[in-house]
């Protein structure tokens, strides 16, 4: 009977300790360490974030819309735009449509209104620079085609006008004609260069393309291509015009679409001062060497 005591002995400590305790308790912590795997808990979605989760755009009154600016109004007219192709619903549709419905308003409303300006500062509306009525747009045609001719037959002595052909290029034989009559009406010096007799003149005047037709000046390294392919006499004559201008330093290159006689008026790109970051001064003669 002896051997009994220390058997039970060892059966109460075990049920006694803390260790054994923990362990049978249904209630007890999950095990830490390297052997023990706790999953984690997964984090609840943000939808707050999610780029694709559709949201009914908010519109506010009208009277709090007219104040937005047209890039938000924009904005907002596309989501609503997107909402209503998603949900197809007649309230939603007709919402977007609202929305346009008032951008057209705000168009119609700001045409009205520079419409107006127009008519108080005149020196803002094209129309008194290009009138579009026949007999006076003839007339002013007429007044810088004078003035066109007076300039370029000034300084016939001064540039020439050479068009680089080849024998096998058939739009050269179309271009030649018109380039002569330049000679004939502004009686400047007209060349044609072959360039299958010269091919030296091609790289030495960098021309790939044939006809080209380009202004030189006399006893001077600048040139300025004015037509390549076929070109019509008024654009060649105007574009002419206008080279010789830049070539000469009468004007600079941001006035280069500026016509004849139209220099300080609305045409004229610097007539109310620089328009560029750079220095607006220009030092002598403009180089438009290619």
């Amino acid at each position: 009977m002896t051997w009994r005591l220390p058997v039970a002995l060892g059966a109460i400590l075990l049920i006694s300790s803390p260790t054994a305790a923990q362990m049978g308790s249904p209630a007890s912590e999950p095990k830490q360490g390297y052997w023990w795997y706790v999953a984690p808990t997964p984090k609840p979605r943000d939808e707050a974030a999610d780029p694709d989760r559709l949201m009914k755009p908010v519109i506010p009154p009208m009277t709090e819309l007219a104040a937005w600016t047209p890039p938000k109004i924009r904005k907002l007219i596309e989501q609503q735009r997107d909402y209503a192709a998603t949900v197809l619903t007649v309230d939603a549709v007709a919402d977007f449509w609202r929305l346009q419905d008032f951008a057209r308003r705000k168009a119609r409303a700001f045409a009205g209104v520079t419409q107006l300006a127009m008519l108080q500062h005149p020196e803002l509306n094209s129309r008194s620079a290009n009138p579009l009525v026949g007999d006076a747009r003839d007339q002013l045609l007429g007044q810088k085609d004078a003035v066109r001719r007076a300039y370029l037959r000034a300084h016939a002595g001064e540039f020439a006008l050479v068009m680089f052909s080849r024998t096998s290029c058939g739009y050269c034989r179309v271009q030649w004609p018109i380039v002569q009559r330049f000679q004939d009406e502004m009686g400047w010096q007209v060349s044609q260069i072959d360039l299958d007799r010269r091919p030296e003149v091609a790289q030495r005047f960098g021309v790939d393309v044939t006809p080209t037709t380009m202004v030189i000046r006399r006893n001077s390294p600048q040139r300025m291509v004015i037509a390549t392919g076929v070109e019509a006499y008024p654009n060649l004559a105007q574009t002419a015009y206008q080279a010789v201008r830049l070539l000469s330093g009468d004007i600079r290159p941001e006035q280069f679409l500026t016509g004849a006689g139209e220099e300080d008026g609305f045409f004229d790109a610097l007539a109310n001062g620089p328009v560029a970051a750079a220095d607006p001064l220009a030092d002598g003669p403009q180089d438009a060497n290619p």
